[in-house]
């Protein structure tokens, strides 16, 4: 019986990377959009692509965000100016790709920019913090991918949004991990919908890696800023101890953040190149075999886990 078990998972196995193997053909006269360019996977993937000979269009936030990546690439790839919180911003660049992607449509849209800042207990934050990373990582998302949605379906194209392990497992407080479920459950009903006119979805789902929006620098200056606007109340229960204790928490992920961002990188390349991508791409050994599994484990062990493995209040019972 065994045997045969394993025969039938060796035979699964290869036909799935037979099927995963196979490449669209003229990929040459494909169009991608990639938002976030300005550093990190965006600004990899899209020199990435560009090697690969696809016609890339990268949106950056700022100016000197695409003159840098202008320069390290060749003429086909176009760089535009866009702020995802505005909608007049996404506007003008929708009608930039409509105006270069003419009749054959728009190929690939990697959903790309977010930011992470800040990350704190939630009851240290205020309406506004978590506004600002929705406005970013979620409705940023929406309102980029219903802007070129025609062109994307025109050229029965792709749809590539870049989640993360905390979309699955809550692991901190802050609107990240409430931004990237979001981005989740968007991914999931746009699929289905996008299903009938043959447009794929594929989510990426990172773990750690060290990026701009992880640097260790920009966490720590936003934590204190957080924490020096508490109420007396707040400090009091939670103690000097406690931020000492999430500083050390913040260094000590950053050490074991994975420093190869090709590894999210070619997950994007695959999904939006192959004849047959996947759903879901788990980014790094931390999501494969540690977030993913705690994914699917029960709530009272995965509480559990994070319980003793998180900072303790002064306060705490």
């Amino acid at each position: 019986m065994w045997l045969y078990l394993a025969v039938f998972v060796g035979l699964y196995y290869l036909l799935r990377w037979h099927r995963e193997r196979q490449v669209v053909s003229h990929l040459r006269d494909k169009c991608v959009f990639i938002t976030g360019c300005d550093s990190g996977f965006g600004n990899l993937l899209a020199r990435q692509l560009d090697e690969r000979g696809l016609h890339v269009l990268a949106a950056c936030l700022t100016e000197k965000g695409a003159e840098q990546l202008r320069r390290k690439t060749s003429d086909r790839l176009e760089t535009v100016i866009l702020d995802v919180t505005k909608t007049e911003s996404v506007a003008a660049a929708a009608q930039w790709v409509k105006e270069r992607v003419g009749d054959r449509g728009l190929w690939g849209l990697v959903n790309n920019a977010g930011i992470a800042l800040p990350i704190a207990p939630n009851e240290w934050l205020t309406k506004q913090d978590f506004v600002n990373i929705l406005d970013v990582n979620l409705l940023g998302l929406i309102d980029v991918t219903l802007s070129l949605l025609p062109l994307v379906r025109k050229a029965r194209g792709r749809v590539v949004n870049v989640s993360s392990v905390v979309g699955r497992v809550s692991l901190f407080g802050g609107g990240y991990c409430i931004s990237k479920y979001g981005v989740e459950a968007f991914s999931d009903s746009l699929r289905r919908e996008l299903s009938y006119f043959g447009v794929k979805v594929a989510m990426i789902e990172p773990g750690y890696f060290k990026t701009a929006v992880t640097s260790k620098e920009r966490f720590l200056k936003s934590f204190l800023e957080i924490w020096d606007r508490a109420s007396p109340e707040v400090k009091q229960i939670y103690g000097e101890k406690f931020v000492v204790s999430y500083k050390m928490s913040a260094e000590q992920s950053e050490q074991n953040c994975t420093q190869d961002l090709s590894l999210v990188t070619n997950c994007i390349e695959h999904a939006l190149t192959a004849c047959h991508p996947r759903t879901r791409y788990s980014a790094g050994w931390d999501a494969k075999l540690f977030y993913l599994p705690m994914s699917y484990m029960p709530t009272f062990l995965v509480d559990a886990i994070i319980y003793w493995s998180s900072p303790r209040p002064a306060k705490a019972l």
